[in-house]
């Protein structure tokens, strides 16, 4: 039972998190605006994927386990040409790729600055959460923002603490998969009942 359920969790994350920007990326160029998304929260988070995408390779875990991050990364950078082209600030895009490039590789200098990274990755994302919502409680708009792209990553958050908990127990990772799950719930809510506020004016 227990390999069928960690095979599925897998299979489930990886064909979720194939299109799990893609309801984010068909609102923005429908609207050819980003209203309601909130670039740091898009940097944050995409700082917080590429942190923990180096923690899982430099400590060898098994690669099913991470799978899903260079597509969601993929995914992120895409968007954020996106937004940036829509506001006008493409110029922003060759200084958030030296930074992250350089990131990348100042991460595995030395085995505690990866470690703090990883510790500091919760946080990190944690912020990218709550720059959304704070975007969306100061604009009272959820404008571009996608609930099934939230409510998708929340899924995935779920699955990925029955996947880590079945393979490589890290406490980390738990702490960081179940501070996301709760974050993207309230986003996916805050998201919902914007719409619905809206729709009732």
């Amino acid at each position: 039972m227990a390999p069928t359920l960690l095979a599925l969790a897998h299979w489930s994350t990886w064909a979720v998190c194939a299109v799990i920007k893609l309801p984010q990326l068909a609102a923005v160029l429908a609207a050819g605006s980003a209203r309601g998304v909130s670039v740091g929260s898009l940097l944050l988070e995409l700082a917080g994927f590429l942190v923990f995408l180096r923690y899982q390779i430099y400590y060898g875990y098994p690669l099913q386990t991470y799978l899903e991050y260079p597509i969601i990364i993929t995914q992120d950078v895409i968007l954020l040409l996106f937004i940036l082209r829509f506001s006008g600030n493409m110029k922003r895009a060759l200084f958030y790729a030296v930074i992250f490039g350089g990131g990348w590789y100042m991460l595995t200098l030395r085995k505690w600055i990866i470690d703090l990274a990883m510790n500091l990755c919760t946080l990190i994302s944690a912020a990218s959460k709550l720059a959304q919502l704070q975007c969306l409680w100061q604009t009272k708009d959820s404008g571009q923002v996608s609930a099934l792209t939230w409510s998708m990553s929340a899924y995935t958050c779920a699955t990925r603490i029955v996947t880590t908990v079945m393979t490589t127990n890290d406490l980390a990772v738990l702490i960081r998969f179940i501070t996301m799950l709760i974050l993207n719930i309230w986003v996916t809510a805050t998201i919902l009942h914007y719409r619905k506020t809206k729709k009732t004016d």
